[in-house]
């Protein structure tokens, strides 16, 4: 007790004194020194890596690059200052004045005092070159070195700023955050794609197993949420999810992430499509406010063309068949192309948690999936089945009473009417970004037969 209370008032000594700004030895990111707004030769201190070199007769043109924005620096130096190791590549320390620039399409430009080089790059042997526009299949094979690429490097600032806007669009509405197990003893897709957890063979496993029962990598951190759901009105997770599909598409990752949240006391799809609704806007609204020219360059570049299909009436649905890849598309394009809510699904076709509607011959439940664009699924969600026995029944046909007794006892204690829905992350990224595979908008891909790193 006694360290405790030493421990707390050093906290509160700590948390009432001021915090000053620290800025070592004049060092400014990339991103500060172009929006500085007034110049008067101040001295700073820039670090990054060289994207291009222009040497003239008295005058020597580096840009340099640190990641904190698309545009690069401009460096104008002495002739004297030119040498082999100043390529492309190479990283580097500038040290000099920051001064008005006289070219029109910059702010500002660092007069070099003092350039030193801090990492050579054979910019021959480099797999990145110089002014080439390298396709992203070929960026691909080089994971280690594609982030230092533009469009990379804009995807991977956009993924972080919509990582951000999403924390704070779940903070501002009093959502509690949960960090749910990424190693767990359940199916919650029940589709049975999924990776499983064992003790390294160096390892001596408890008598054959680490855990005592088969673990494996979470598919969706949903039934964790409801439980946290019984004590918190709204809860939401964003993390790693891990599914063994056998697909190299476009669509399709072995480790991607989402965007989960629960919601107590909701009882109609209304409501919880609201809040899908929401949080696609607000989080778009943010990454496009504060990414402009990151986004733009995706567009230019990446974004594919409109391409023209024909659907044949053999593609059209009967009732209890479940949608495909194509018709998720038509039913987007034949609305307009804009975002589209599917609500209300056969029961057959979904999982056991999803509320049963009691409405007949159809016999559907309360789920929803939000369609977009290029894209296709990018939002499912439902109302959860809060009654006892309801909820008993559906277990029981599916065989799985006794692996969910403790999902079902959660319908005994103080049960309440709620529903939840979880976002693809990557598959937002694509969606915002026309990036048309889902390999290129996460910084380490892993799909069958690629785990490189």
């Amino acid at each position: 007790m006694l360290r405790t209370g030493c421990l707390l008032r050093a906290l509160r000594f700590f948390s009432s004194a001021p915090c000053p700004r620290h800025k070592p030895s004049g060092r400014l990111s990339v991103r500060d020194a172009l929006r500085a707004q007034h110049t008067s030769g101040e001295r700073v201190k820039v670090q990054g890596w060289i994207r291009s070199v222009r040497s003239q007769k008295e005058v020597l043109f580096l840009h340099i690059n640190d990641g904190s924005s698309l545009e690069s620096l401009q460096i104008v130096a002495d002739a004297s200052f030119d040498c082999r190791e100043l390529a492309f590549g190479s990283s580097v320390e500038v040290q000099g004045q920051l001064v008005k620039s006289p070219a029109k399409r910059q702010n500002v430009e660092l007069k070099a005092e003092n350039i030193t080089v801090i990492g050579n790059c054979d910019a021959k042997a480099f797999p990145i070159k110089y002014k080439e526009r390298h396709p992203l299949e070929y960026l691909r094979q080089y994971p280690h070195l594609r982030c230092r690429t533009n469009v990379l490097g804009s995807i991977l600032r956009v993924r972080s700023e919509a990582t951000a806007a999403i924390h704070s669009f779940f903070k501002d509405r009093g959502f509690v955050h949960i960090h749910t197990p990424v190693i767990t003893s359940n199916d919650c897709e029940g589709a049975g794609e999924l990776f499983q957890v064992e003790a390294s063979s160096k390892i001596k496993a408890p008598e054959g197993n680490f855990f005592d029962v088969p673990t494996f990598l979470t598919v969706s951190g949903q039934l964790h949420l409801e439980v946290m759901s019984g004590a918190f009105a709204q809860v939401f997770t964003f993390g790693p999810t891990f599914r063994a599909e056998n697909s190299q598409s476009r669509r399709h990752l072995a480790e991607f992430y989402m965007v989960e949240a629960e919601i107590s006391f909701i009882e109609n799809l209304q409501d919880l499509t609201q809040i899908m609704e929401d949080l696609f806007k607000s989080t778009a609204m943010m990454v496009l406010s504060n990414c402009p020219e990151d986004v733009e360059l995706c567009h230019k570049f990446l974004a594919p063309g409109k391409k023209i299909r024909t659907y044949a009436k053999k593609q059209l649905l009967n009732w209890g068949a479940d949608l495909q890849t194509e018709h998720e598309k038509y039913l987007v394009e034949h609305c307009g192309n804009i975002p589209v809510f599917i609500i209300n699904y056969p029961l057959a076709l979904k999982p056991f948690y999803m509320r049963d509607n009691e409405d007949g011959p159809q016999h559907t439940v309360a789920a929803v999936d939000l369609l977009v664009p290029g894209v296709g699924e990018l939002f499912g969600g439902s109302l959860r089945e809060e009654r006892y026995h309801f909820l008993e029944q559906q277990l029981a046909r599916s065989g799985l009473t006794e692996a969910y007794q403790w999902y079902l006892e959660l319908r005994r204690f103080g049960s309440v009417p709620h529903g939840g829905f979880g976002m693809g992350f990557e598959r937002y990224l694509q969606c915002i970004l026309g990036v048309d595979n889902i390999k290129d908008v996460i910084p380490f891909p892993r799909f069958t037969h690629s785990c490189l790193l």
